[in-house]
């Protein structure tokens, strides 16, 4: 199988640049300042996969695991904690440089505003984020997910004190009974997608996201990546990785690729058509990446995508499972890095690309050789710990659809 299809971006940089102002290396410094003012904030590591570069002939892979972030196995938190902290502060007026973790949970907040419910849908790990943020700081959560949800992502977010349901609709679908459902009880809405009439809340959870990239960039030093592989669901994590990139390297940015699952994947579909316009995906979209099972995208996130990445590339799940067994079973002294669906999918596209002779065409457009230091990004580990055993030692197989 390992079917990869690729599309090569025709407006990167066309026409007017995005505005990148909220993800500048200013905005991105006062969030990662926001998230070390948590006692238990600790840097996620940066490693390097030294046998495995060898291997492939390229100078160096580096992986990112934000499977380690704040034990909650996943990055989602980081734009979940952020949005609501910036929502409390907007509403009391403290200033962005004054949003701590210890003034958001002091009493007098709870005094101000008393306790708010926010509501958001999900495909596992944002809802999980959300309503361990809405539990650390004292208030409600409400959370929502698509059809076929797995029942243990379910339970790590009834685990988070939060109201947690499954659907009978797919992502996109429950996304709209969110919002409705928000209006008829004056909750709030944390959701890591924009709409018209709804995109401040979206940028700051992109803002949340940024303190990833503010991280690598810190523990990099002087030894900037050639390239970037970023995973691609609704494009909220991708655009801010991108946008906080493109603002701190400027001219000497990487060049980025977006993957995603070939039945969730609107920003391929979005390059193939060429117009410059996002194309939506609808339906089921089985695939056993759950994160990354969203049909339309983000209309702040599609702006910076397509004016900035390379292209967009649409992979089988056999991809993903790929990449699993790759991360969990190192050469030589790599280090193991327990890597789900949804967060190994660019390492197996990266194998691919630097292994199949059919790939050869995609591989030289994007200049892949032995000077190449390439950054990943493990955006979860094993949040289903049962289905991750089942892919890794069974095999992927459509029986294990996801979610």
């Amino acid at each position: 199988m390992n079917q990869i299809y690729w599309k090569k971006n025709a407006h990167k940089r066309a026409g007017s640049m995005s505005d990148l102002s909220f993800l500048s290396t200013e905005e991105s410094n006062k969030v990662l300042q926001f998230h070390k003012s948590y006692l238990k904030y600790k840097e996620t590591p940066l490693t390097t996969l030294s046998a495995l570069s060898n291997y492939l002939g390229v100078k160096q892979i580096s992986v990112k695991d934000e499977s380690q972030r704040y034990n909650l196995n996943a990055f989602k938190v980081l734009g979940g904690l952020y949005a609501i902290a910036k929502y409390i502060g907007n509403q009391l007026g403290i200033p962005d440089e004054q949003l701590t973790f210890d003034k958001l949970k002091s009493p007098s907040v709870k005094e101000s505003l008393g306790t708010l419910t926010f509501v958001s849908a999900t495909d596992g790990n944002h809802g999980r984020g959300v309503a361990w943020a809405a539990q650390q700081l004292g208030h409600q959560a409400v959370i929502h997910m698509p059809k076929g949800s797995s029942s243990r992502r379910l339970q790590h977010i009834h685990d988070c004190g939060a109201e947690g349901y499954i659907t009978d609709w797919n992502y996109d679908k429950t996304v709209e009974y969110v919002a409705n459902s928000a209006k008829e009880n004056g909750w709030v809405v944390i959701q890591d997608t924009a709409w018209e009439g709804y995109e401040e809340i979206p940028k700051w959870i992109m803002q949340g996201y940024s303190a990833i990239a503010t991280e690598v960039i810190n523990q990099s030093e002087s030894k900037k990546p050639t390239h970037l592989f970023l995973q691609a669901g609704v494009g909220s994590f991708a655009s801010a990785i991108i946008g906080s990139v493109i603002s701190n390297y400027k001219e000497t940015s990487p060049k980025i690729v977006i993957v995603e699952p070939d039945q969730a994947n609107c920003f391929y579909r979005s390059f193939l058509a060429g117009k410059g316009e996002a194309v939506a995906v609808t339906g089921d979209m089985d695939t056993i990446m759950a994160g990354l099972a969203c049909g339309v995208p983000n209309k702040v996130s599609w702006e910076i995508i397509r004016n900035y990445a390379d292209i967009a590339v649409s992979c089988s799940d056999d991809v993903a499972a790929t990449g699993m067994r790759i991360l969990g079973n190192p050469l030589d002294k790599d280090e193991r890095i327990i890597s789900g669906e949804s967060g190994a999918v660019p390492m197996g596209l990266l194998y691919k690309l630097l292994s199949d002779p059919n790939l050869v065409k995609v591989k030289e457009e994007l200049d892949l050789d032995s000077d190449s230091h390439i950054l990943l990004i493990n955006t979860e580990g094993d949040t289903d710990a049962v289905k991750y055993k089942q892919i890794v030692w069974e095999g992927a197989h459509p029986s294990y659809q996801s979610r």
